[in-house]
């Protein structure tokens, strides 16, 4: 166990939002893992120290996915989606947290 000390401002800036999708609930009824959308340059310590301190919770693991944005069209004109950095964040066993009641 790190015990690195973090910048507690930083660490509520980490965590950007819950990701609540089928794919994130299929995924949490498995393997007891919360997804998150995080800061592009969030890095996995840093992750598992911002759920331990805002849900009080014991973190097993987190694994991190970077997913490119689309390229998406609006008539003429050509947008992009932004790219999203998501973190799946496994709980110890008997660990639970509630986004329910979290959320603003």
């Amino acid at each position: 166990m790190s015990t690195t000390k973090y910048d507690e401002g930083r660490l509520m800036a980490v965590l950007l939002a819950p990701i609540v999708s089928e794919k994130a609930t299929m995924v949490a009824e498995k393997s007891n893992a919360v997804t998150f959308k995080v800061l592009q340059n969030a890095t996995k310590p840093e992750i598992k120290a911002a759920v331990e301190l805002m849900f009080k919770v014991e973190v097993k693991g987190v694994s991190v996915v970077n997913t490119k944005g689309k390229t998406k069209r609006f008539g003429r004109s050509i947008g992009r989606r932004d790219n999203v950095r998501k973190a799946y964040v496994t709980l110890k066993a008997g660990q639970e947290l509630n986004l329910s009641g979290e959320v603003a």
